[in-house]
């Protein structure tokens, strides 16, 4: 099974490349140390079609599918992960509503996002529950024509610049997963409140916060799909998504590569460029197979999403998140240790790239959730 890029994704591929490094990594490490979110990059990411790029071109966005979206998330984390994060999860949510809300939901929200007008947030993890979708406490209660919210919502990317929520909730709290429903929640209703999350260890270009739902009020039409659904039509992108962050955590770990190769190539030791050393070759080589292994693997993930074979789907997009995260971190640890000590300080990128890796082992499932998704499929 072949998994070259056609003509048009290496034109895509090139596209992103340049955005990134003519707009992105100059500035990369004044967005970290400032914790600065990249509103005006975002505007111009929009302007290349590089938000929510998967947003039907009906609605204003590129039509993209799983691969060449992937390819763009790659190039993003490339330039800079904090940066990639914030632009890649402009429309965080976005799917959902496109694929199960109501045509007043796409036409009012989705071209708002594509256009880089609007951002949204998916609120689903808790303080309390995070892998384990089921467990959420959230409350939405019925009232008439309406719906009231009541929970505490964690981690949430885009927290404080969303301008809409799609919003995980329980409708039946006894039924488990099978009472969980998605609403469309505007974040500007009252009751609605986010506290911004600043102490990160990595991607601080990227918002992140801890939301509190204190008797919001929907009208009824904000159910997105259907009542009781929400955990079903959850599952359906949980692939998506993990081959996404398979695909950031291999752009960030090609960042670590290419500063590590530059460097070898320019720093002198003992009379000699540090990369003609076999230590230093050997590290980089390493380094090398595993980015390539890592990329193979996403994009085979990427290419069995796209093909409907749920079960495949499942078990390469886990496979292909554990090992991209698993290795990012690594190749971002090696590339310090190629640094030496100029690889600790901010003089140089690969400290962040290490502090930006770790994220990815973590989020979309961590490392240990994707191993039993794996032996699921094996067992």
């Amino acid at each position: 099974m072949s998994f070259q890029l056609s003509d048009e994704q290496r034109a895509i591929r090139d596209a992103v490349r340049e955005f990134g490094e003519n707009e992105i990594r100059p500035v990369a490490r004044e967005h970290d140390e400032q914790k600065q979110y990249p509103h005006d990059l975002v505007q111009q990411a929009a302007e290349y079609d590089l938000v929510a790029p998967t947003i039907d071109p009906e609605y204003g966005g590129a039509g993209m599918d799983l691969l060449e979206s992937v390819v763009v998330t790659e190039e993003l984390w490339r330039a800079d992960p904090g940066i990639g994060s914030a632009i890649g999860s402009r429309g965080f949510g976005s799917t959902m509503i496109q694929e199960f809300g109501d045509d007043w939901m796409k036409e009012e929200w989705l071209p708002r996002v594509a256009s880089g007008e609007s951002a949204t947030c998916s609120c689903i993890s808790e303080p309390a529950h995070g892998s384990n979708v089921a467990g959420i406490e959230t409350r939405a209660e019925e009232d008439g024509d309406e719906w009231v919210l009541n929970g505490n919502k964690m981690w949430i990317t885009n927290g404080t610049v969303a301008d809409v929520a799609v919003v995980m909730a329980k409708t039946d709290p006894e039924a488990g997963h099978r009472g969980i429903t998605a609403f469309l929640v505007p974040t500007g209703l009252d009751g609605f409140e986010t506290t911004k999350i600043d102490n990160k260890l990595g991607i601080r270009a990227s918002d992140l916060a801890e939301i509190v739902l204190d008797d919001v009020r929907i009208p009824a039409e904000n159910v997105i799909g259907e009542v009781g659904k929400g955990f079903y039509q959850l599952m359906a992108f949980f692939a998506d998504g993990r081959t996404n962050v398979a695909a950031q955590a291999i752009g960030t770990a090609q960042a670590a590569l290419d500063a590590a190769v530059d460097y070898a190539g320019e720093r002198e030791q003992g009379g000699q460029r540090i990369g003609e050393y076999q230590a230093i070759r050997h590290k980089i080589s390493e380094m090398a197979t595993n980015v390539e292994a890592a990329r193979s693997l996403a994009y085979r993930a990427a290419t069995h999403v796209e093909s409907g074979d749920d079960d495949v789907a499942a078990k390469f997009a886990s496979m292909a998140k554990l090992f991209a995260s698993e290795h990012a971190v690594d190749v971002a640890d090696e590339a310090i240790q190629v640094h030496g000590g100029a690889g600790f300080v901010t003089d140089h990128p690969v400290e962040r790239f290490y502090r930006d890796a770790r994220i990815t082992k973590i989020y979309e499932g961590t490392s240990e959730i994707q191993k039993n998704i794996i032996a699921d499929q094996l067992l």
